[in-house]
Order: structure tokens, then sequence, then C-alpha cells
């Protein structure tokens, strides 16, 4: 099963690196699978600490937030003892991890990794159709290099009816962050005449 939740790792200068990821899962969540692009910094960050924090919430800004990178002020983190990485304080839960095998010969990487410690911050919310549509449509947002933008836009027209009959502010807000990324991205993407 793939579970979607937030990586953090520490770049080169100790910062944190706040990415979406869906690791394969299963239950009990004591290893998963990660499979980053090479191009990513997850994947270069892992490759050369091997140590990470795997995040569920349902904040769902959040995750919009590091889907695109653009965080107005950084999440408050927290470090963790049992690895050498950050915790984000709004989180559900987490668990810490050490990547156990790194197979990189193709794009799309393959990391297994093994928790070594595990935390419970605060409940989860609960579903709502919005909070879906907001995951989709971060989804969307990291992949305008290589989906066609009128596929983009059917998918947005379809999520967006989600928004509208069962957003709250956040999820509203989330959601319109990601339209506005997406619609600048391909006009960044279309070339000069």
């Amino acid at each position: 099963m793939i579970l979607e939740g937030i990586v953090t790792t520490l770049n080169e200068d100790g910062s944190p690196n706040i990415s979406p990821m869906g690791p394969e899962v299963s239950t009990p969540l004591t290893r998963f699978v990660l499979k980053p692009y090479k191009t990513s910094r997850t994947y270069q960050n892992l490759k050369r600490a091997g140590e990470g924090v795997l995040h569920v919430t349902d904040d769902v800004e959040l995750i919009a937030r590091a889907a695109i990178n653009q965080f107005d002020v950084p999440p408050t983190t927290f470090s963790v003892a049992a690895v050498k990485g950050v915790v984000l304080a709004d989180a559900c839960r987490w668990y810490a991890f050490r990547v156990t095998n790194l197979y990189d010969r193709e794009d799309r990487t393959r990391i297994e990794c093994e928790v070594v410690a595990a935390g419970r911050i605060r409940d989860f919310f609960g579903f709502n159709r919005a909070k879906h549509a907001v995951l989709e449509a971060a989804i969307l947002a990291t992949r305008t290099k290589f989906l066609p933008q009128t596929q983009v836009n059917e998918e947005l027209v379809r999520l967006r009816s989600s928004i509208e009959k069962t957003a709250g502010e956040q999820e509203r807000h989330a959601f319109a962050l990601l339209v506005a990324y997406i619609e600048a991205a391909y006009i960044r993407e279309t070339p000069s005449t």
C-alpha cells in the first residue's frame, strides 16, 4: 500500500529538506520503501546520510507547500535522538528511519528503510474529500514537467468540485496555492516564439 506522507532529511548544511513522499508500507509500519527520483534532494540526502523521518499528517497545506517548496515560514521542527533528522511538530505521527538498501541504477530509485524510532504527536483529524483533493492536486503539481497541461487542467476541474462542496479554509487555501503554482509552471515551460 502507498501511504502519502512527508519525509524530512537534512541537507549538507544541516537545514531540513521537506518533501512529500508516498512510500510503500505494510502494517505494522516497521519497514518501508521510498522511490524518489535521482534528481531529488531527498535522494541525494539519503544517499549521503542514510537517515530521515517519515511523517503522517492531515495538514494538507503543509503537504501542498512541501510539494511546491514554498514556505512563507519554515515549519516548526524538533530533533529526534535516534537519527540525525528533524520531526515536523504539527504532524500526527512520525517514524525515524535508516536506509538499509539503496538501489539507484534507474532514474526512479528504490530505497529500503527500517524504522528505528516512532512517535505520536496528535490525533489524525479524519477523512474529508477536500483533503484528498488537495493531496491529488499536490501530486499533479510535482508532475508538471511531464504531464500535459490539458490532462492536469481536467483533473483540477474534477478536484475543484470536492473543494467547493467539502473544504474548510485550510483546504481552500492549499488548493488555490497549488492551482496558482501549476498555472505558473506551465507558463514557465511554454517555449517562447
